[in-house]
């Protein structure tokens, strides 16, 4: 299979994870304190991820100052985008109550929640992309790390949107995009940084990386902590022990 192939199937693998949590919070009523433990517990998974996968690998190939300026710059980008976002209704696009708008609330806030949907999920699959560059195969943590906290993202997402009033149509018609462009994504970063130099190839994943953290700490640990309150710490550091564990059996 080629590797560009390859790539697009795992970015489509994390994507359909979001379309599955979607399923979830559309036909079964989840409590809403499940919702935000899964949250919690993805949120931890991720942070693993990030430290011992990601960062740690860039680092190791670019060095700490390069991968210290781009996962900065993966932050910062990250929040202008998500500031522009959140002024046009997608601030609570992860939220499973009521905080979410509806369309006759705020104009054009379904299709700011789609693309802030689509913002959070980029940056993952752009991950599971340039981890097969050199031949290597792609990191069994990091997978399980997109595919686990996906689930919860799309569950508690889903959960809002379905309070807010839309339809079946538009919320299965926006994950199964953003699954599909997660494909694509993974298939494109794959492909684009094909020739490209190690340095670059880890000053790209630790920028993926920022935006990645800034996302767990601005959209997904305000859910959580929301409903689990003081169980979100032991919660979010059991998912972190799961995947690093994942990741030293792995290794």
């Amino acid at each position: 299979m080629p590797g560009w192939l390859e790539a697009g199937a795992w970015g489509l693998l994390g994507g359909a994870a979001l379309v599955v949590g979607a399923a979830i919070a559309w036909f079964v009523h989840v409590p809403s304190k499940v919702v935000a433990a899964v949250m919690a517990f993805g949120a931890g998974v991720l942070i693993s991820a990030l430290a011992f996968d990601l960062a740690e690998e860039a680092a190791d190939t670019g060095g700490l100052v390069p991968t210290t300026v781009a996962f900065l710059v993966g932050a910062l980008l990250y929040l202008a985008a998500n500031i522009a976002l959140a002024r046009r209704g997608a601030r609570h696009r992860k939220r499973s109550g009521g905080q979410q708008p509806s369309e006759a609330e705020q104009g054009g806030s379904g299709a700011a929640i789609a693309v802030g949907a689509l913002l959070d999920g980029i940056p993952e699959s752009v991950v599971l992309g340039i981890g097969l560059l050199g031949g290597g195969g792609v990191s069994v943590a990091v997978v399980a790390a997109v595919v686990i906290s996906n689930v919860p993202e799309g569950l508690s997402s889903v959960a809002g949107m379905k309070q807010a009033g839309r339809s079946a149509r538009y919320v299965f018609g926006v994950w199964s995009a953003i699954a599909l462009v997660s494909a694509a994504a993974a298939a494109v970063g794959h492909l684009a940084l094909g020739g490209a130099s190690p340095e670059v190839v880890a000053a790209i994943t630790a920028l993926a990386a920022g935006a990645i953290l800034t996302m767990i700490a601005d959209t997904m640990i305000p859910e959580a902590f929301e409903r689990t309150q003081v169980y979100t710490g032991l919660i979010t550091t059991l998912g972190f022990l799961v995947a690093f564990t994942v990741s030293r059996l792995g290794g």
